[in-house]
């Protein structure tokens, strides 16, 4: 256990995140799970509980530690409303504000020393979008409330599993986009993070990272495109100099089976699905989302809002589950890095 619980926010509250929170909070003493408390509205707990068939009682509380006492017995709750009635499976844009309420003040309470990590519950971008948000996602999200004033963070999002851990260098663009967007700057700047933060978060002093091409067969020497040798090398070139143990670029049709994964400890892709497939296929059920390249320690179930599935009794807390264990395994390195 951490020294401070886990700050869970909501998520889209007509999705899967109170489901799967309920059902990891019963979990707790199988899986041995951190203690953590729900940032979000009491009111749709309990009548999703009820739902669910599910005896989950709830504890109110004002500050973060009061969850230490109360976690063995109740699930702890920082009240946050929602401003109109939920109904599982039929998001509403109303809720927006508190959706977003829960993060901020998740955030807040990490950054001011009074919660060990952030574990975030399944948004709607497009939810979202409607009400006015502005970001392209969670994740550049959480990147403007840690920032400081005049700085300007850029986060890494690290897919996690015991099988696999990836890193897609680009991310929510389209493929047509992503030629205009990798160049030598953006990969190089995504491996030093993706080193400093496993030595951070993990305790890998000398991490392996192992580059995917963009191109197929990592570009057949030119024939097939020239991005491997104009852009990907340089950065890998420079990361080298810098004392940083990289190797690629290499097909990613090759890089992800069982005898390749033994050379390195995390994968770079070029985009979304070089990195996302794999994972997804090696560890669908409970790979996480986790941030890089951010003040603090931010986890994620690697899924959706899975609308349809609300209040079916069908959705698995696996994810969330393994979220909130990396979430204080990440913090627990933090904290051990930061004292030695």
């Amino acid at each position: 256990m951490t020294e401070h619980p886990i700050a869970l926010t909501m998520g889209d509250p007509a999705g899967i995140g109170p489901d799967i929170t309920l059902a990891a909070w019963i979990r707790r003493k199988d899986e041995r799970l951190p203690v953590f408390f729900l940032l979000g509205d009491p009111d749709v707990l309990t009548s999703r509980a009820a739902l669910l068939g599910l005896d989950v009682p709830l504890c109110i509380i004002d500050e973060p530690d009061e969850a230490l006492e109360a976690f063995s017995d109740s699930l702890p709750v920082m009240p946050i409303a929602v401003a109109s009635a939920v109904e599982p499976g039929k998001p509403d844009g109303a809720a927006a504000p508190a959706i977003l309420g829960a993060i901020e003040q998740a955030v807040d309470l990490v950054r001011g020393g009074l919660a060990s990590a952030v574990v975030t519950n399944p948004i709607s971008k497009a939810v979202l979008t409607r009400a006015g948000f502005a970001h392209p996602g969670h994740t550049e999200y959480l990147a403007s409330l840690g920032a400081e004033p005049g700085e300007t963070l850029h986060p890494v999002m690290l897919l996690s599993s015991d099988a696999l851990k990836v890193v897609p260098v680009t991310i929510h663009m389209p493929l047509r986009s992503v030629h205009d967007v990798l160049t030598t700057e953006l990969i190089l700047r995504t491996i030093r993070i993706v080193h400093e933060d496993f030595r951070r978060y993990f305790g890998i002093e000398t991490p392996r990272l192992a580059l995917t091409g963009l191109n197929p067969h990592a570009g057949e020497d030119g024939t097939l495109g020239d991005e491997e040798e104009r852009i990907i090398l340089p950065a890998i070139d420079t990361a080298r100099a810098e004392g940083i143990h990289v190797i690629g670029p290499y097909p990613a049709d090759t890089m992800f089976h069982a005898a390749a994964r033994e050379n390195y400890d995390v994968a770079l892709g070029m985009y979304h699905d070089q990195a996302l497939i794999p994972i997804k296929t090696l560890a669908f059920e409970t790979g996480v989302n986790a941030t890089l390249g951010l003040p603090f320690v931010r986890t994620s179930p690697d899924h959706g809002t899975a609308f349809p599935l609300a209040g079916s009794g069908k959705a698995k807390p696996e994810s969330l589950i393994e979220a909130l264990r990396l979430a204080d395994a990440m913090a627990k390195q933090a904290a051990a890095s930061s004292a030695a």
